[in-house]
């Protein structure tokens, strides 16, 4: 298994993003250190707006490295309420923080309960082989 950090309070996708329930019941969404490393070096992050809706599944973003771009994709349904600013002057947060400085978005959910279909820490580790 490789160095990457996984941490275990967070629910994960298969796409490689993760998501943090926020006391006020929104989400907090970025990608995962497999993500990012596959990628490389992050050099664009590409965010969707406030006030946007995004279904499961919608493409919502786009990060490019100095190899590929990649969409994001909505893990749960919901309104985007924040997205990471610093991210415009400093797209490199996302390798060096993923979980923390290098997060994406924020959305409210329309279904409380969707995070809990997501993978928690070792159903992710699992599927990533």
């Amino acid at each position: 298994m490789s160095d990457l950090e996984y941490p275990s309070d967070l629910r994960y996708t298969a796409e490689h993003e993760w998501v943090r329930s926020n006391e006020d019941g929104s989400v907090r969404i970025g990608i995962t250190s497999f993500a990012q490393d596959a990628l490389g070096d992050v050099v664009y992050v590409s965010l969707p707006a406030v006030g946007d809706s995004v279904a499961v599944g919608d493409a919502c973003g786009e990060v490019e490295s100095t190899k590929s771009v990649s969409d994001l994709y909505a893990p749960v349904a919901g309104e985007i309420v924040a997205v990471n600013a610093a991210l415009d002057a400093s797209p490199e947060l996302v390798n060096s923080d993923p979980y923390g400085e290098g997060w994406m978005y924020e959305l409210r959910l329309s279904d409380p309960a969707a995070v809990d279909g997501l993978l928690d820490v070792e159903a992710y580790q699992q599927q990533l082989g």
